[in-house]
């Protein structure tokens, strides 16, 4: 940005929203179409909302417009410096539309606009300022998903800072704040819903029909937020309780812009450290050809939204020369593993070698029986390589897999052993990455400093989330479920034998089977004991890690051909298995689970239309975090929700050891995740 230019007046200025069809549009667009944009604000729902026409004479409340800037998206700052931001001191507004290479000052008396001038606030490469504000939307997008919010929680408002939330009401309140008490301030009350058709400048009133999210501020100060502005929104997430403080106050905008140069610092940091994956290049990938359309042309179900839209942020990924590295986050069942199949389709077609990295034989297994099954009738060769195959089996693959002769392999640690030479490996798919290490994920990586990544995880790591968030990888969020697919009844209680007896029961008279989850293999035939004795003729099946992967595989397919009614196992169970009438799990001493794998666990039955159960038994008395991870758990009771879960896992186990202490301070002050989209538009802004 130049800031040398001289302040010029001028007669009149437009100033349009912050939206993707906006951010098509060049500015020059804007003047040779200005009078076609103002016949249209009469007569569109969305050029009303959406722009405002200001121009010296104008008659108009400054904090109407206040209200009006909010709503567009710009973001209040101390000082304008970029596009898409206001700041305002006394009767002196100061803001930089997105549809204009300068900032401008408006000075008010009164309610009239006195004057409107050209700032010496100029933007130097326009294509990239609208590359930034485009990747900010889809971030606060990411940032501000509020479901499951509650009553005292905390929430970060990005123009007035932390707040508690109270709860959501449709009161009617007069706008002017002259008439309402100074320790009960109202503002951002205008909706811009064309459902309610409120004009941009309504008078004084708003319609009781819309509800808004009520924050709450230190000294009673109150916030109203419409529903539909969401995304100046964010869940609060730090070690402690934030401080709270009034509304309006300075103190707000001078810590953001202190956090934001400290971001800045790490953003230049992390750069650095990433560089020389930036420098690998490879060819972009062709358009899809028959192979992967007759895959697509096999899906037996209806694509999610949430699905399509990953694989299109798949396909610009490999249109470029820049290696992917990319991680899908989607719950247990909402379609990963189809994902993973196109894009394997993808690189062979391109000439490349695939591989997909699981953490389990069992999950290993189940992928080689799907892909063999959807790739059956195409010119593509699959294998399978564990240790759990004959020693003289592994080494055939190994030959294959170094001459080329197989396009996919799907295994398990096996494939990162010395012996494995691809000869042009050009996609390493990573499924369930957060059972990975980092030395383990960058080994193959090593081989082919070009490798495209993709990872898929319903509740990514912490580190990898982060990662993700602040533009080291691209993100793609699966929250869509799937056609049919219902939350999953969960309840947690002390250990009661005769609500055991009752779930199974239910259960088994509906024609399904059940998970019980005992995760001590010394004391697991006990437990098998015990439920014979509850649910006699019951057939139980015991599976745990100790049987031998040939067992176990054999176990599995034994419980998927219905030769049992209860699988009792350790957490085994965890990952990857995918059966349609399993709809009841049972959990005993829950506590000593992590949130993210007893998410994870929960997954495995909700997977057909039917009703699912899940029953979480602590038998002993837990600690203070064993209770968080429970009540967070129970929170989570809706479908689609891994991600907030990862997001609640995060807060537990504590950012600092993340980002490191000295970034602890900072996130406290503003949040986890507004810091993570500071530092992700610094990533972005260093980058281009």
């Amino acid at each position: 940005m130049d800031k040398n230019l001289p302040a010029k007046t001028i007669p009149n200025v437009l100033i349009v929203a912050i939206t993707p069809y906006f951010l098509e549009k060049g500015n020059v667009w804007f003047e040779e179409n200005l009078q076609k944009i103002l016949e249209a604000r009469k007569t569109q729902p969305f050029f009303e909302d959406n722009t405002m026409y200001l121009w010296q004479g104008a008659k108009l409340e400054l904090s109407q417009l206040l209200r009006k800037l909010d709503e567009m998206g710009y973001e209040k700052v101390f000082g304008v410096q970029e596009p898409g931001e206001f700041s305002n001191r006394g009767g002196t507004l100061e803001v930089f539309p997105i549809n204009s290479p300068f900032a401008v000052r408006i000075e008010f008396l009164g309610n009239t606009i006195e004057t409107i001038e050209k700032l010496g606030i100029e933007v130097k490469d326009e294509e990239l300022a609208k590359e930034v504000l485009k990747k900010r939307l889809k971030s606060q997008k990411l940032f501000s998903d509020l479901k499951g919010i509650q009553p005292g929680d905390f929430l970060v408002h990005l123009d007035h800072g932390v707040a508690k939330f109270t709860g959501l009401t449709n009161d009617q309140f007069l706008i002017s704040n002259s008439q309402i008490p100074i320790s009960s301030r109202i503002l951002d009350r205008v909706g811009t819903n064309p459902k309610y058709r409120i004009p941009a400048f309504a008078p004084s009133s708003v319609r009781g029909d819309i509800k808004y999210y009520v924050l709450e501020y230190a000294g009673g100060d109150k916030l109203f937020v419409p529903l539909g502005l969401e995304r100046k929104l964010s869940r609060y997430i730090g070690f402690a309780d934030p401080k709270i403080s009034r509304l309006g106050s300075q103190i707000w905008f001078k810590t953001k812009r202190r956090v934001r140069e400290e971001v800045e610092k790490l953003a230049k940091a992390l750069l650095e450290l990433y560089a020389q994956k930036e420098v690998a290049k490879r060819p972009p990938y062709e358009a899809p050809g028959e192979i992967f359309k007759a895959v697509e042309d096999s899906f037996p179900y209806r694509e999610t939204p949430d699905q399509l839209e990953t694989l299109q942020d798949i396909e610009k990924d490999l249109e470029k020369e820049d290696p992917m590295d990319r991680i899908a986050c989607g719950d247990v069942g909402f379609g990963k593993t189809e994902i993973a199949l196109r894009t394997m389709v993808r690189s062979v077609e391109q000439g490349y070698q695939a591989a997909l990295l699981a953490p389990t034989t069992i999950l290993a297994y189940q992928h080689f029986q799907t892909f063999t099954e959807r790739l059956k009738s195409l010119p593509l060769r699959v294998a399978m390589l564990s240790r759990l195959q004959p020693k003289r089996e592994q080494q055939g693959i190994v030959e294959q897999i170094k001459s080329g002769t197989i396009d996919m392999v799907l295994g398990t640690h096996r494939i990162l052993s010395s012996d494995i030479a691809f000869k042009n490996l050009g996609l390493l798919v990573i499924d369930d990455e957060q059972r990975f290490g980092v030395k383990q994920k960058e080994k193959l990586r090593e081989l082919r400093a070009s490798l495209d990544v993709l990872s898929l995880s319903a509740t990514p790591i912490p580190r990898t989330l982060y990662m993700a968030l602040s533009s080291l990888k691209g993100i793609s969020i699966i929250q869509t479920s799937p056609q049919g697919r219902m939350p999953i009844k969960t309840t947690v209680a002390s250990f009661n034998e005769k609500l055991v007896k009752t779930a199974v029961q239910k259960e088994l008279q509906r024609g399904g089977q059940v998970y019980y989850l005992h995760n001590r293999i010394g004391t697991i035939e006990a437990v098998k004991k015990l439920l014979e004795k509850l649910v006699p003729k019951t057939r139980i099946g015991v599976a745990h890690g100790r049987i031998g992967e040939a067992i176990l595989i054999t176990m599995m397919d034994d419980f998927k051909n219905r030769k049992y009614d209860v699988l009792l196992a350790t957490t085994i169970i965890e990952n990857g298995l995918d059966l349609p009438n399993v709809n009841t799990l049972i959990v005993d001493d829950a506590a000593k689970l992590g949130l993210a794998q007893a998410y994870q666990i929960r997954g495995r039955v909700g997977r057909s239309e039917k009703p699912a159960f899940a029953y979480f038994f602590i038998t002993s008395r837990p600690g203070e975090k064993a209770n968080l991870r429970l009540k967070a758990l129970k929170e989570a009771h809706g479908i689609g929700l891994g991600y907030q879960i990862a997001m609640r896992d995060l807060e537990l186990r504590g950012a600092g050891n993340i980002l490191g202490k000295e970034q602890s301070g900072s996130i406290n002050t503003v949040g986890l995740n507004l810091y993570c989209q500071m530092l992700s538009e610094a990533v972005e802004k260093m980058k281009a």
